[in-house]
C-alpha cells in the first residue's frame, strides 16, 4: 500500500496522521526484518523510531528533500540502521568474555598485599585495627568511636590522624614511594 503524500499539505494534524499510517504499514516489516536477524521486539522499536526521526527531519527540510515513497524510505533507513548496529555490536566483546581472556599471575595480589600489610603492621596493632575499620570496612567516625571505646568524636579523629601520620613516617623512613604500595 503506497501512501500519497504532498509535503506542502503538512500541517501538524496531517503530519501526525501520516506518521500513524506509516507506523501501521511499515513497523511490522521492520520488526520481521530485525527478528529474522536475531533482534528483539524492543530492538525493532528502537530502530524504527530512529528511522522515523530521520524521515521526520526530511519532512521538516521541505518537499524537495522528502522521498517520493516514504514507507520504502523508512524501511530502507531502518534496515540500514539495524545492519549498522548489528555490525557494531559484533565488534564489541562483553566484559565477561574479555575477563576470561585475561590471566593474572597467582602471586600478583599476595605480593602487593603482603608489602602493604607489613608496613601497616609496623604502625602497631591498635593503629592497624583502627585504620582497617575506618578505611577498609568503611565505618563512620561515630562507629569507630564506639567500637574502640573513645570518649568523644574528637579523640577518635585525633587517634586516626596520629595513625595516618605514623604510617606516613614509616613509609618515609623505609624510603618507599606511595606508588610502591598501590
Amino acid at each position: 500500500m503506497e501512501i500519497e503524500y504532498k509535503v506542502n499539505l503538512l500541517i501538524a494534524e496531517e503530519r501526525e496522521q501520516l506518521f500513524f499510517e506509516l507506523y501501521k504499514i511499515t513497523f511490522p516489516k521492520v520488526a520481521k526484518f530485525v527478528a529474522n536477524r536475531g533482534g528483539s521486539f524492543q530492538d525493532a522499536k528502537d530502530i524504527f523510531h530512529d528511522a522515523l526521526v530521520v524521515l521526520y527531519e526530511k519532512a521538516v527540510e521541505g518537499e524537495e528533500n522528502f522521498p517520493d515513497r516514504p514507507e520504502r524510505y523508512l524501511i530502507g533507513i531502518a534496515k540500514h540502521l539495524w545492519l549498522r548496529k548489528f555490525r557494531d555490536d559484533n565488534k564489541k566483546i562483553g566484559l565477561d568474555d574479555f575477563e576470561k581472556q585475561i590471566t593474572i599471575p597467582e602471586d600478583y595480589y599476595e605480593t602487593d598485599n603482603n608489602r602493604l600489610a607489613s608496613i601497616l603492621e609496623l604502625t602497631g596493632r591498635k593503629c592497624l585495627a583502627l585504620l582497617r575499620a575506618f578505611y577498609y570496612e568503611g565505618l563512620s567516625l561515630e562507629q569507630v568511636k564506639k567500637a574502640f571505646g573513645f570518649s568523644t568524636l574528637h579523640s577518635a579523629s585525633a587517634q586516626k590522624f596520629k595513625c595516618v601520620e605514623k604510617l606516613r613516617d614509616t613509609v618515609q623512613q623505609k624510603s618507599l614511594r606511595y606508588e610502591d604500595l598501590a
